[in-house]
Formats: C-alpha cells, sequence, structure tokens
C-alpha cells in the first residue's frame, strides 16, 4: 500500500530508481528513452555531472534564504544571465517555483501595473481556446483545456477565448499565411471591441502551444499582428514559454524567432531542466518602473520564490546549453526527428500531421487523412499509445481533447538536448513501432 496520493491513484507505477543521459531505470532494471522530457522539463537528460556539481557546492554554502529577508549572489547572476538573454527589455525576473506559478505572477502583475499608472478597470484576460496555462485557479482560468477546466467552472474568474493558430484544422482552403495570420488577428481586435478596449489587460498566449494541441508553432507574421493589436489599444501581450522556452524550439526564448517582444514572458521546464523545482516572470522595464515609482511594493510572494538551490541548479543548466552549443543541436535533432517521422510514418493512415519547432514536436492522429476526422474519442487512443510506447521503452507525453477538448488525439515528443542522431533515430524506431502496435494498418 501506498501512503502517496498519486494523480491516478488506481494506477500502479513503477519505481523510478535512477537516470543516465537521456535514460531512465526502474526498480526491475528495465530503460526507458525519455523522448519527452517528463513533460518538456529534463532537457540536458538526467545525471548531468556540472548541474549536480553545482547544488552539491549551493547545498553546502547556503540551501534558502527568505526573499523577503535576503537576496543571494547565485540569484542575482542567474537573474542577470536571463535578462541579457531575452529579448528587447524584459530586464526584470521574478523567480518562482513552477510554471503555474509563474503564470499567476504575470496575471497579477499585469493587473496591478494597471493599477498603478491609474487604470484600474482594465481587469479582462483574453487567452486562446486549447491552450493550457498551468493548474492553479488562475492560471486554469485563462486557459483554454476544456477537460481540465470543467470540474472547476465555479471557482474560475471570468475570462475570454478567441481561437488558436491552428493551421492544420482551421486555416481556410486556399488561405495563405498572411491572411490566416491576419484573420486571427481581426479576431482578438473584435474580442477587445465587445469587451471594451479599456477594460482590457492582456492577451495571454503559448509562443508554441504545448500539451493541450500538440505543438502547435505561430504561422508567418501571426505573432508580429497580434502584437501591433495589443499595442494598439494598450492590451499587455504575456507570452507563455513555459514549456516551449529556454531552448526548446532551438531559441532560448522562442518568441526570438518571431521577432516579437512581449511585455511579460513566462518560464520554467527548461529553465532548471528537472534538477530543482523553479519558473520565472520576466517584465519589461515599463511595468517594472511603474510599480517601483509607484506603491514600490509587488502585492504576491510564495515562500520558496529565489530558492538559492533552484537558482544555482539553473544557473550552471543554463551555461551548460551555451558552453555546449545545444541550441544548435536542438535545430538540427528537431528537423531529423520531424522528417524522421514523416519518413517512418508516411505510408500510416492515421497519421494526420508531424509539426513542431526544434526539439518540440507534435504527431496528430487521425481516421481519415483526407476529412481530417478525428479517432473515435471512447477509444482513449492517446493513452494506449502511452502504454505502449512504455512497454517499449519509450516515453513520451500523449492527450486527447486535441481539437475541442474531447475530439483528437495527439503525442507530443520533447527529447533532451543532448541527443545524438543515433538518439534520435531510436526515438524514431520505437515510436514508429508504438503506433503502428496501437494503430495497426490492414
Amino acid at each position: 500500500m501506498t501512503h502517496v496520493f498519486h494523480r491516478q491513484p488506481k494506477q500502479k507505477l513503477p519505481v523510478a530508481v535512477g537516470g543516465k543521459g537521456i535514460e531512465l531505470f526502474d526498480q526491475d532494471g528495465k530503460s526507458y528513452i525519455d523522448a519527452s522530457g517528463g513533460a518538456a522539463v529534463s532537457c540536458l537528460g538526467h545525471g548531468h555531472p556540472v548541474v549536480i556539481d553545482a547544488i552539491k557546492r549551493q547545498v553546502e554554502s547556503l540551501a534558502y534564504a527568505h526573499t523577503s529577508f535576503f537576496t543571494t549572489e547565485v540569484a542575482e547572476t542567474l537573474a542577470d544571465r536571463l535578462a541579457q538573454s531575452a529579448p528587447g527589455d524584459l530586464n526584470h525576473v521574478y523567480f518562482v517555483s513552477g510554471g503555474s506559478e509563474a503564470v499567476e505572477a504575470a496575471l497579477k502583475l499585469a493587473r496591478q501595473y494597471f493599477v498603478e499608472v491609474g487604470q484600474p478597470s482594465r481587469r479582462h484576460f483574453i487567452a486562446r481556446r486549447q491552450s493550457y496555462h498551468g493548474n492553479t485557479l488562475g492560471a486554469l482560468a485563462i486557459g483554454g483545456n476544456a477537460w481540465r477546466r470543467e470540474p472547476f467552472l465555479p471557482l474560475l474568474v471570468p475570462a475570454h477565448h478567441v481561437s488558436p493558430c491552428y493551421p492544420y484544422r482551421e486555416r481556410r482552403e486556399g488561405e495563405s499565411d498572411v491572411q490566416y495570420a491576419q484573420r486571427l488577428a481581426d479576431e482578438l481586435e473584435a474580442k477587445i471591441l465587445e469587451l471594451g478596449p479599456d477594460t482590457v489587460a492582456a492577451f495571454v498566449a503559448e509562443t508554441v502551444v504545448g500539451a493541450t494541441a500538440g505543438a502547435l508553432a505561430p504561422v508567418g507574421d501571426y505573432l508580429k499582428r497580434i502584437r501591433a493589436v495589443c499595442d494598439k489599444y494598450g492590451v499587455l501581450l504575456i507570452l507563455d514559454e513555459v514549456m516551449s522556452g529556454m531552448g526548446r524550439t532551438g531559441y532560448l526564448f522562442a518568441c526570438e524567432e518571431d521577432g516579437v517582444v512581449p511585455d511579460l514572458i513566462t518560464i520554467a521546464k527548461g529553465l532548471g531542466a528537472g534538477y530543482q523545482p523553479i519558473g520565472a516572470t520576466l517584465c519589461t522595464d515599463r511595468i517594472y518602473d511603474a510599480i517601483v515609482g509607484g506603491s514600490g511594493f509587488f502585492q504576491h510572494g510564495h515562500t520558496y520564490i529565489g530558492h538559492a538551490t533552484a537558482c544555482a541548479a539553473s544557473l550552471a543548466v543554463q551555461r551548460v546549453i551555451q558552453e555546449d552549443n545545444l541550441l544548435a543541436n536542438v535545430l538540427a535533432r528537431g528537423e531529423q526527428l520531424r522528417a524522421g517521422l514523416r519518413a517512418a510514418l508516411a505510408d500510416h493512415p492515421n497519421v494526420g500531421d508531424v509539426r513542431g519547432r526544434g526539439l518540440f514536436v507534435g504527431v496528430e492522429f487521425v481516421a481519415d487523412r483526407s476529412t481530417k476526422e478525428t479517432l473515435d474519442p471512447a477509444q482513449k487512443t492517446h493513452a494506449k499509445l502511452k502504454a505502449t510506447a512504455k512497454q517499449n521503452g519509450l516515453l513520451v507525453y500523449p492527450m486527447g481533447g486535441t481539437v475541442d477538448g474531447v475530439r483528437g488525439d495527439h503525442a507530443l515528443l520533447a527529447p533532451p538536448f543532448i541527443c545524438t542522431p543515433a538518439d534520435i533515430d531510436r526515438i524514431i524506431d520505437r515510436f514508429a513501432q508504438s503506433v503502428r502496435e496501437v494503430l495497426p494498418v490492414a
């Protein structure tokens, strides 16, 4: 009997006892290729000696000091590094313990900013359907993941949603990238006008949609058009890069590829690579100066923000990414992974789309390629794929409800940045094998 309240208490889990490189090992000695990095977390794989050594050295000197009393050298150094790496004037870093906390901080900071500058009527947040921003109540409220939200709807603050950038399913026949991006920007503008421009605080979007819809990347200049609409009405742009940031797409900040600077950006998973729980919210000079020049106090906080040991782990992770030139490897291995999956599954009638950026790859499954009809949700194909792949020694991150919260199945792959070409080939082989076992071709 276990006294751990597991996510799925009826499910018996193997016990993980070790990890090395891109593999994890259970108590029976079975090895698994961690092709999803957990939930796109373990970007340096497992057991990295540089990161482990940094954690040990930090614990020996100072494990933790509460941020209402002290700052620490390691937190200051990590913040300096992030500010220097971030696009534009995202120069101010608020450390938290994970992605949901980072989004909560961004929402509260956006609201407080408008209070500080004398626009207290700005209270509405707009996000997108089929998005995910975290499981705390504020983050859940703005998210567009229908099945996660449904049980808690009476507890959630009102939020508003527009269409995702989902070209595989929602771009009209004959519609160019430019036309599609403009249509989505027009939809956002219409929603702002409907709510009243002086009541909207921020638009929140994942730069590349993660778990809910499976690595949906923005098309063309979509984000630039969204940025322009926000600027037109004085609405803040919050980009959620909890999953897609810190190198996952081949850029330290995913929005760099789109040439867009948000007002706030959230990061987490790749920041600490799973070696310590950490996240952060970055904001521009304008927002920071409004707080400092106003009340002088961000009315927010958690016990473990700026945790010295977590900052030490993250600093080591970021140094390894730079010193080992891993962003270039992410781009190269990502191209290999997508091309390899398309080739290996080219003749499979249930593989509808292979997409993503860098080592952030989604595979969407369909009942029919030509119509894009979804598989029967009752079959829970995503769950079967996860279990079968695990039996085959491969960890992937599938989910159902891809299309509307009920219909649709996809799998997300987010392997470590350290993968070699041979590692990617192994991932492709095991994934294709698992797909064929779950969805056999006649």
